[in-house]
């Protein structure tokens, strides 16, 4: 069984934003090979990068467990008003299949 919800993350769409900030920052890197160093340390943060971490920030304060969802479930299931359709769910797996 699959529950989203209202706003699931894309996850596939999170890890391309990742990768397209590593691999810039390795572009970047072979750009400088062979400068000299400034007299500094000095740190830059792109917008993509800024996105990630807000993203990331994001998806940590999400549950584990939607608890709403479950207790919704509990109650139904303990009320007799949960019902299952049997096809549906052969459906399902023989989409997976």
């Amino acid at each position: 069984m699959r529950i989203d919800g209202n706003n699931p993350i894309d996850k596939k769409e999170l890890y391309n934003k990742v990768q397209e900030t590593t691999d810039s920052k390795e572009a970047d890197k072979k750009k400088n090979v062979g400068k000299p160093e400034s007299e500094g340390d000095k740190i830059s943060v792109s917008g993509t990068a800024k996105e990630i971490s807000e993203l990331k920030a994001a998806i940590d304060q999400l549950p584990d467990i939607r608890t709403d969802k479950v207790d919704a479930l509990k109650k139904a299931i303990d009320t007799g008003n949960y019902n299952i359709d049997p096809r549906k769910i052969a459906e399902k797996i023989l989409e997976e299949i």
